[in-house]
This record gives C-alpha cells, sequence and structure tokens, in this order.
C-alpha cells in the first residue's frame, strides 16, 4: 500500500521513515507563521517559563490583520511585537503594508514544496497551492513551537479530489470552491487533507490555484494541496534567486524535494467534479457552504462591494475587477473598495494602470493587508447593510457587525455588482 502526500509530508517532517492517518506524530516546521496576534501568543510563551525561542530562524511574523493600527491598543500590540522580535533574534519580521502573511510568504519563497508550515491563522493550508503541508494552528500550541521546535499532530485521512474538464467562461477557481464547499458542506472535509488535481488545476494561473487551499480551510481541513510542477518550481526558483534573506535554489533542487502521493495510496474518499458544470456562484449569509448560482440571487441589492484578502487579493484578480469597470462608475449607493493583498501586488497594478482605472470608476484603494475581511477596520459594515466581498468567510459578524449580510464570490462578480449597485453576472456588466 503507498502513501498519500500528507503521510509522506509528516513522515518527513517528524524524521520517521513512514506515517499513517491517525498516528501521532512529533513534527518540525519548516516554518513557523504568526502575524498581530504574537503578541497574545508572547504572553503565552513567557507564562510557560522559557526565556528564549528554540527556532528564531523559523519564526516568520507579518503586521497584516489590523494594519496600520486602527486604535492604541493595536499600535501598542505591533509596538510588543517588534521589540520580541529584536529580544529574541527572529529571522523574518514583514511590516505594516507588506502585505497578507500567506501572499507575502509565498512571494518570499519562505516556504518550498514539501515543507510543513504550521500557522497561527486559520487559513495556512493556503501553502497547499504549491505542494507544501499547510496547518493552522491555536496560540497555545504556537507557544509550544516557539518553546520546543515541534508539535504533535494527527496524520489526517485524505479525500482525493479530481477536476475534470475545463471552467466555462468567467468561471473561476473561487466559483469552484464554493460549488465544492456548497455540495459537500462546511465540515465535508473537516481534519482531513484534501488533494486536489485534474486536468481542470493544470489549466490555471498559479495565483487562479492560490485561491483554492485557501478556501479549503472553509471545507474544515486540516490541510490541503495540489500537485506542484513546472510553473510551481520555475516561479519559486526565480523567487529565492531575488530574495535577499533567502538561498538561491535552481528548480531542480525545489522539484527534487517536492512530495507526490503513491499511485496506490489509500484514501477515505475519491470524488470527481466536473468543471464543464461549475457556474458562476455566490455563497450567501451566513455560511460559505450556503452556495448558489448566481442566476439565483441576481439582482440583491449591495452597499459594498470588497475586493482583496489572502484569497483574492492578486493581481490577476485586481486586473479582472479594473477590465469590469473600465469606462464605468461604481452605482450611486453602493462603494468598491480594492485592498491588493502585498505591497507587489499594489506595485504591479500600479505600474499596469489597474489601479487608475479603478479610482476612476469611484474605487477606493487600501494599504495591503487583511482589510476589513475580519472587521477591524478599512471597511466595516452599518446595521442593516449588505457586503459583496472576494473573501473566505461571511459567518454573522465577520466583518465587525453582525446585523450586516456578507455574500462571496469572484473578483468579477464583485466588481459588476459594484457598478451595477446589485448582484450582477460580469459577462452581462462587460469584460
Amino acid at each position: 500500500m503507498g502513501y498519500t502526500f500528507a503521510e509522506k509530508a509528516l513522515a518527513r517532517a517528524a524524521g520517521l521513515p513512514t506515517a499513517v492517518a491517525g498516528q501521532v506524530v512529533d513534527a518540525r516546521p519548516d516554518i513557523a507563521l504568526s502575524h498581530d496576534n504574537t503578541a497574545a501568543i508572547a504572553k503565552i510563551f513567557r507564562a510557560i517559563g522559557v526565556e528564549r525561542v528554540a527556532i528564531p530562524e523559523k519564526m516568520a511574523i507579518t503586521l497584516d490583520h489590523a494594519a496600520p493600527a486602527p486604535t492604541p491598543r493595536h499600535a501598542l500590540n505591533h509596538a510588543e511585537i517588534r521589540e520580541f522580535v529584536k529580544e529574541q533574534g527572529i529571522k523574518y519580521l514583514f511590516e505594516v503594508g507588506r502585505g497578507i502573511c500567506h501572499q507575502v510568504f509565498s512571494e518570499e519563497a519562505i516556504i518550498l514544496p514539501g515543507q510543513l508550515i504550521l500557522g497561527s491563522d486559520s487559513h495556512t493550508p493556503h501553502f497547499g497551492w504549491m505542494g507544501a503541508f499547510g496547518a493552522g494552528v491555536g496560540r497555545s500550541e504556537m507557544a509550544a513551537i516557539w518553546a520546543t521546535g515541534e508539535l504533535w499532530l494527527r496524520v489526517p485521512e485524505s479525500i482525493r479530489v479530481i477536476v475534470t474538464g475545463k471552467l466555462g467562461r468567467g468561471v473561476t477557481s473561487k466559483d469552484l470552491c464554493l460549488a465544492i464547499i456548497g455540495r459537500f458542506g462546511a465540515d465535508g472535509g473537516l481534519y482531513k487533507s484534501v488533494e486536489l488535481s485534474g486536468p481542470a488545476i493544470e489549466a490555471m494561473s498559479l495565483e487562479s490555484r492560490m485561491v483554492i487551499p485557501n478556501m479549503m480551510a472553509e471545507f474544515g481541513v486540516k490541510n490541503a494541496c495540489l500537485p506542484p510542477d513546472e510553473k510551481v518550481f520555475e516561479y519559486l526558483a526565480k523567487r529565492t534567486s531575488n530574495s535577499k534573506s533567502q538561498t538561491p535554489k535552481t528548480k531542480t533542487e525545489i522539484e527534487s524535494n517536492a512530495i507526490h502521493p503513491d499511485a496506490d495510496a489509500r484514501y477515505e474518499n475519491e470524488y470527481t467534479v466536473d468543471a464543464d458544470s461549475v457556474e458562476l456562484t455566490v455563497a450567501c449569509p451566513h455560511t460559505v457552504d450556503n452556495a448558489r448560482p448566481l442566476r439565483e440571487v441576481k439582482g440583491t441589492p449591495i452597499h459594498q462591494a470588497f475586493i482583496g484578502t489572502c484569497t483574492n487579493g492578486r493581481l490577476e484578480d485586481i486586473a479582472a475587477a479594473a477590465e469590469i469597470v473600465q469606462g464605468k462608475r461604481v452605482a450611486n449607493g453602493c462603494r468598491l473598495l480594492v485592498i491588493p493583498a502585498s505591497s507587489e501586488v499594489m506595485m504591479d497594478a500600479l505600474r499596469l494602470g489597474h489601479l487608475q482605472t479603478l479610482m476612476e470608476a469611484g474605487a477606493v484603494i487600501g494599504t495591503p493587508g487583511c482589510g476589513p475581511c475580519m472587521g477591524n477596520h478599512m471597511g466595516v459594515l452599518a446595521p442593516g447593510e449588505v457586503c459583496l466581498s472576494t473573501a473566505n468567510r461571511n459567518f454573522r459578524g465577520r466583518m465587525g457587525q453582525t446585523d450586516a449580510e456578507i455574500y462571496l464570490a469572484s473578483p468579477a462578480v464583485v466588481a459588476a455588482s459594484a457598478v451595477a449597485g446589485m448582484i450582477a453576472d460580469p459577462r452581462e456588466v462587460g469584460g
């Protein structure tokens, strides 16, 4: 019997020849990720009674969830984090404005295929886009990783999802994810390793692929992964070569460490999804699995349209939005917020003219970071308002107001809806 991706990845991280689903291993992450919550984790860490972190060279921190600091309390958290980084000699700190941890770490090639990244952020499965094992952990667990350099993990059972066919005109990887979660439920992948592959995924750009393991966090997964290919290896080789903090690696070196499941690996479930049948999809309040075809909710009035987050704040997403709004205006009574996922994305969008196009249409551009996604600032909602967002979550109160409604969709749908003032089909609005 062969082994799944998760079994191989966690065996490697634990220094074991093999591991199987259900086994508990002491895994040593290649990177320990945290962000603004580092200040709170540091308090837990100090309570353990350990003076120095065990793995300063493997710790990476971003200030992204409340950046720039919206309140004195957030500013104090940031100041405490900077001091902790200096005191402990932590290798990576990305300051306010650099962007969202998952996007920034991908751009910086801090994590590579076959490696293990544990993060105190629930969307750490994001790094499965490159064939890394990414998993979210709690603050106490992260404090334990800082103190010891390892954490016990139960090797998850695996689900294989093969995506056949080809996505239709205007249909994106975001629609695919919403369709999968809507079909199998928000707990359909609970503590599972989900392996997604197939011709529809192979045909996607890297930016489109990044959406998938990120959204699988809303499927309940422990991790999700896509098979890394030439596109991935070439991207990361270029990134390590241009990085000031990374040792350059060749495409061959990166590829040699990639992990692929065995052909005879055993899966708990295997599903086939026909990409040709996926429609433009919208997740309706107040759960991600309340997914419906766009045609069923078209015409729903909205007050705010938001393009950004670690799910859909990349250059490809901003370009799609700019194409839709070119020569048009955001509807009266509606506002369009656009927040790039990183400073690099913002600079590229600026250079290519996308931000000018969006601003001429009436959009507001925000500092790279998480923005209003978790309800801190930069676009929280008022009671009774409706927001259409490219984010990954829409539960009640997610954007700071329990008496508001959040719908989720792709960037093109959000941009078209901003122009229409209601949920709209981008193929009908133009672009």
